[in-house]
């Protein structure tokens, strides 16, 4: 396996010697070992049924591993009970494939949701203030707020969704396969959105789990492939491309295409 050392930056997420079996029999994950460095923007890439989804899973605690260690922002998961964990996961916000908005509620209160559920400290003209801060992060216009899903474009639904992931102020962004499906021209944008909000926010944590290979190598920091439910190499772009192994051949060789 090929991985670059590690370097002295504090990690916001450590997977250590992670299995996951749900049956008893075959694993999932077969001993995965990533550190995601703090800051960074890192691309957890792989053919499908490699393990992605479920590694995703474990870092937002909602699998727990059958062994191994998983640490996030230094907190170690295991150790927190439901309301604990329930209460970190305020530092993660989740841009979904499908925006996974809410029908009946306008733009503006989509992304007012999270404040209300969340921060009951605030009234309510402290929340729309929040809220309407997060939509203009993403430069969307103001003559959209009062409109519902629906009625917005896909990629208008894109930013509306990366608005309300940030708006509890996470320190670890998550894009969980967000070009799946989308054209050419929306699949820029999007990419092109990940990088603006990673550089407006410093220290942020942003992981991206994607089968696009030329999104992963055009925005992140960061790679890494994983096969068989382990990493099979870690390291820039350019590792990918002078990488010698079979399999990380094939998949450079392919693109998208798998």
């Amino acid at each position: 396996m090929e991985v670059q050392a590690s370097t002295t930056i504090e990690s916001a997420v450590k997977m250590i010697d992670v299995k996951k079996t749900f049956d008893g029999k075959e694993y999932v994950l077969k001993g995965l070992n990533l550190d995601i460095k703090k800051g960074s923007i890192t691309a957890i890439i792989g053919f499908s049924g490699t393990g992605k989804s479920v590694c995703l899973k474990h870092i937002l605690g909602l699998y727990k591993p059958t062994s191994g260690k998983i640490e996030v922002l230094g907190r170690d998961l295991e150790s927190m009970s439901k309301d604990e964990l329930t209460k970190f996961r305020q530092e993660f916000g989740v841009l979904f494939q499908s925006a996974a908005l809410f029908d009946d509620m306008t733009v503006l209160e989509n992304v007012c949701f999270p404040l209300f559920e969340h921060r009951r400290d605030l009234n309510f003209e402290e929340v729309e203030k929040i809220a309407k801060e997060k939509l203009h992060n993403v430069d969307l216009d103001p003559k959209h707020f009062g409109k519902l899903p629906s009625q917005i474009s896909g990629g208008m639904q894109k930013r509306t969704g990366l608005a309300r992931a940030l708006a509890l102020d996470p320190e670890i962004l998550i894009y969980d396969e967000p070009t799946t499906g989308l054209d050419p021209i929306l699949t820029e944008m999007v990419d092109d959105l990940i990088v603006s909000t990673h550089k407006r926010r410093p220290g942020t944590t942003s992981i991206m789990v994607s089968h696009d290979l030329y999104a992963a190598f055009r925005i992140a920091d960061t790679v890494a492939m994983l096969d068989a439910g382990k990493v099979l190499l870690v390291g820039t772009p350019e590792d990918f491309y002078k990488s010698e192994i079979e399999l990380v051949k094939r998949f450079v060789s392919k693109g998208i295409k798998h």
